[in-house]
């Protein structure tokens, strides 16, 4: 899978040691930074993120912050986007199965390394169930994105 990952300062670490996990499983990783722990402002690579999933250059995305809010705030502004933070497996297994949701927001500040792989693993092996409540359920979603971007 071609997996776009990103972090503000406060989640280049745990990015770091997930991208590496990743590649090691086999995955296409695309780091968008940040590289370093110098403040940076977590809406831009938010954008980065969304960017390479909207343009096709990724399936699936990750982004990392102090506590995975900002970053998901930042991603779901985006059409198409459907960020979701998870400290939990079974979430970030159901955001997929349900919501098909494309990227994973994680807070470096409140789940550590090892949970953060656990929850990369069951979010990137889930796979949309296209149920019919779950379809019609994101068509409500998309329509009311599309009814709010007549108004941009």
């Amino acid at each position: 899978m071609r997996i776009a990952i990103g972090a503000d300062h406060a989640g280049v670490d745990l990015k770091r040691d997930l991208a590496g996990l990743l590649a090691q499983q086999g995955h296409e990783v695309t780091d968008l930074g940040t590289h370093s722990p110098a403040a940076v402002d977590y809406p831009d690579i938010a954008e980065a993120v969304a960017t390479a999933l909207r343009n096709g250059q990724a399936d699936r995305g990750i982004l990392v912050c102090g506590s995975g809010a900002g970053v998901a705030v930042a991603a779901n502004k985006f059409p198409g986007i459907r960020a979701a933070v998870c400290h939990d497996c079974y979430s970030a297994r159901q955001a997929v199965e349900h919501d098909d949701a494309n990227v994973l927001c994680l807070g470096s500040r409140v789940v550590g390394p090892a949970l953060a792989r656990e929850l990369a693993i069951a979010f990137l092996g889930a796979s949309f169930a296209a149920e019919e409540r779950y379809l019609r359920r994101l068509a409500k979603i998309d329509s009311i994105e599309a009814r709010f971007l007549k108004d941009v």
